[in-house]
């Protein structure tokens, strides 16, 4: 049986590793690829690096020695690749296909795109011919609005008046090979996922889904296995502020009878 995979996410903004909450409230963590290694060491399956950059900058504002500065996100997705072995997804800022590609070269794995996909739904189509479907990760910010789940783009500005269920069922259509599914209500808030809205989109489809949003403690990555039919759990925060966390979080899951690999620390030859 396939395991379920544990998923850090990493939120870049303008350079700098962010917490966010809400899609609107942002606090620096620090250095964007540090972390990375971190994880890696901790064990986590793969790895999610969302850009949530507003604009074309990417300045750390050092260039002392062990702190490289960079101004591309592109440059900065060749660090982390270079830290890890682990499976990295990259998201966040991609329009074209040559966007894509770029990433790949540079050591992504996966991507994940959301706007453009909503904007022509023929491009998830072309991009998983093109690169293969299990390239391709669709991201699904959904947000409640009057009462309803509703998918939202540019970073969770514009309502798009679709619901999620519709909007996963078309994107398993156009050949997506995966789902990265977000709570906007949840994120940052520690409450734990909405279990609701990831078992409406996990028993719609047979694409694999990625629970997002909400993790405040260990117990709730086991909620949404136990209860839903996702595929694999990721959370941002949580992650940042305990030491040993993707260790420990795993731990939790395996000595609690989860379907998932069990907690090993990694050596990195680097």
């Amino acid at each position: 049986m396939k395991k379920n995979r544990l998923i850090p996410v990493l939120l870049l903004r303008n350079g700098w590793l962010v917490q966010s909450r809400g899609f609107k409230k942002y606090q620096n963590l620090g250095n964007p690829v540090f972390s990375v290694r971190r994880l890696s060491e901790w064990a986590s399956d793969e790895l999610i690096y969302l850009d949530i950059s507003r604009e074309e900058s990417y300045d750390l504002r050092r260039d002392d020695l062990g702190h490289p500065n960079r101004q591309s996100f592109l440059d900065i997705i060749a660090d982390v690749a270079g830290q890890t072995f682990m499976p990295i997804t990259v998201g966040g800022r991609i329009r074209t296909a040559k966007d894509i590609e770029d990433r790949l070269k540079r050591g992504a794995d996966k991507i994940s795109i959301n706007t453009v996909a909503v904007q022509d739904p023929s491009f998830i189509h072309q991009a998983a011919r093109q690169f293969g479907s299990q390239c391709i990760v669709i991201s699904m910010d959904i947000k409640l609005v009057d009462g309803r789940y509703t998918v939202m783009t540019e970073g969770g500005i514009r309502n798009t008046g679709m619901g999620p269920v519709e909007w996963a069922r078309r994107v398993e259509l156009e050949g997506a090979g995966e789902i990265l599914l977000n709570s906007i209500d949840r994120d940052g808030m520690r409450n734990g996922y909405d279990i609701e809205l990831l078992a409406l989109v996990a028993d719609a489809v047979s694409l694999p889904v990625i629970a997002c949003g909400g993790v405040g403690e260990w117990e709730h990555f086991g909620e949404a296995l136990a209860k839903t039919q996702v595929d694999a759990v990721a959370a941002a925060n949580i992650f940042q502020y305990t030491d040993q966390s993707v260790y420990l979080a795993k731990k939790y899951l395996y000595e609690n009878g989860f379907n998932v690999r069990p907690a090993d620390f990694m050596t990195i030859g680097i």
